[in-house]
């Protein structure tokens, strides 16, 4: 059955709550990220400002997430602490969205009374007419099961006044066995491509520099579309669409998925100046047995075939990955598997898991062969002694280069340092002096660590 999308051109309504102000606390992926700056773009635009700390805000947005270890007792315990917030303060309310409420519905009102709505992943554009209504007729549940509208014209409030996400495509068609992302995100649907290169093009008008393009599976953008009659892959095309709006310094993406990487986008990737040169590889195991287990699509031999594809077109491309550690029934051989994998393509930088079962995947109920804690443990932190020698072997690479930095926050750890990424991705530092925030600079690198470069002014 085909889902009809309406494609929402603009959000208006008039501003009520004018000397609120609002708080949003996130958890979970970029898309979590993304959904919350559309959050506080509708809160500004109903009159809220920002609060600067939790105890100042008069409206709280908490946007869950099932993907992130002990998501559920981390999203429960969150809501505890906050009942002591609401009851101290006058007229407060607590709203929560994003993947956990949209998994536990009427569950989340249930264990937490005090929370005044909860919306799931499918409506957020209908938050301001919920908490309305919450003030109305009391608290409020909406939870609906597939997307109702793609707006285009959501206001978001960024943290970044240089770098933005721009959703492509939600859903997911995948059924991994780990992941409850198509329960609670729905099936794949692409933007238009109009409405895209418009977005970009008014992201990079409003002083944005570099995008980030999201989707759960963004190599299989435009499948659903049919462009031209075909149900094909668009996204090589549409990096070229972008590649050629004026002001725009660099693109990214994220997440691609595998199977779905054709030599079109890596040659993209290698021939578009704005593209930048880093590709995220989500291994997740090494081992044929488990990639099966977990429903990837591919085994061992055809994700090195897939790395060897990238490699071979472009032989300098910055690589990163994801790695479950103790998916269940993951053996000592299965585990070793990984690590071969680990040493041969000597990835940047790995984003590494220990396995937690979840509510509601097929994983949830492997639990006859859930591999024990410290077996997990001593895994992964073997994992990670490793990746960080690698990592620390392949950042020295950069040392005595010169690379173009976009400079886009401060030091969290020093006020008299910067901090960016280079066009492969990697954090770079740099002293502030004599550059400021939004500044694209060519630097010399200057020395490394396995987790970011330091660099200087040419």
């Amino acid at each position: 059955m085909e889902q009809t999308v309406v494609i929402k051109q603009k959000m208006n309504f008039t501003p009520s709550r004018e000397g609120k102000k609002y708080f949003v606390k996130t958890f979970g992926c970029q898309m979590n990220e993304h959904d919350s700056e559309k959050i506080a773009g509708m809160f500004e635009l109903d009159g809220m400002t920002k609060a600067t700390i939790e105890d100042s805000a008069d409206i709280m947005f908490i946007n869950t997430c099932t993907i992130r270890e002990n998501a559920d007792d981390r999203l429960y315990g969150t809501l505890g602490q906050l009942k002591k917030w609401k009851d101290e303060g006058i007229d407060r309310k607590l709203l929560v969205g994003g993947c956990a409420a949209q998994k536990d519905k009427e569950l989340v009102r249930e264990r937490a009374p005090w929370v005044d709505v909860v919306i799931g992943t499918h409506n957020l554009t209908n938050i301001i007419n919920l908490l309305n209504q919450s003030e109305d007729w009391g608290p409020i549940t909406e939870i609906i099961d597939e997307i109702e509208d793609l707006p285009t014209d959501a206001p978001s409030i960024r943290e970044s006044e240089h770098s933005a996400w721009l959703t492509i495509q939600i859903g997911c068609n995948n059924s991994c066995t780990f992941c409850i992302v198509p329960s609670v995100r729905g099936p794949e649907i692409s933007r238009r491509p109009s409405d895209i290169i418009n977005e970009a093009q008014e992201l990079v008008g409003s002083g944005i520099k570099e995008i980030t393009l999201l989707g759960q599976n963004v190599n299989s953008y435009g499948r659903d579309l049919k462009i031209d009659n075909k149900s094909r892959p668009y996204f090589a095309q549409l990096l070229h669409k972008l590649n050629e709006i004026d002001g725009l310094e660099r693109i990214r993406f994220t997440s691609p998925h595998p199977k779905d990487f054709k030599e079109e986008t890596i040659n993209a990737v290698k021939s578009l100046s704005k593209v930048c040169n880093q590709i995220h590889v989500p291994l997740q195991s090494g081992s044929s047995d488990i990639l099966s287990k977990m429903h990837r699509g591919y085994n061992k031999e055809k994700f090195i075939q897939k790395v060897d594809m990238i490699r071979g077109i472009i032989p300098d491309v910055s690589l990163t990955t994801d790695i479950i550690v103790g998916f269940p029934g993951e053996t000592e051989e299965d585990f070793q598997d990984t690590m071969d994998i680990v040493k041969y393509v000597e990835f940047d930088s790995v984003y590494m898991f220990q396995f937690s079962p979840r509510p509601g995947t097929k994983a949830y109920d492997m639990e006859d062969e859930f591999v024990e804690q410290d077996i997990i443990k001593k895994r992964f932190q073997h994992l990670k002694d490793v990746q960080t020698d690698i990592s620390e072997k392949r950042l020295k690479r950069f040392v005595g280069t010169e690379q173009v930095l976009l400079i886009e926050k401060p030091s969290k750890k020093n006020n008299q340092v910067l901090t960016g990424k280079i066009d492969s991705g990697q954090i770079t530092h740099i002293d502030k002096k004599n550059v400021s925030t939004g500044d694209v600079v060519e630097v010399k690198i200057i020395d490394s660590t396995p987790f970011y470069l330091k660099a200087e002014l040419i």
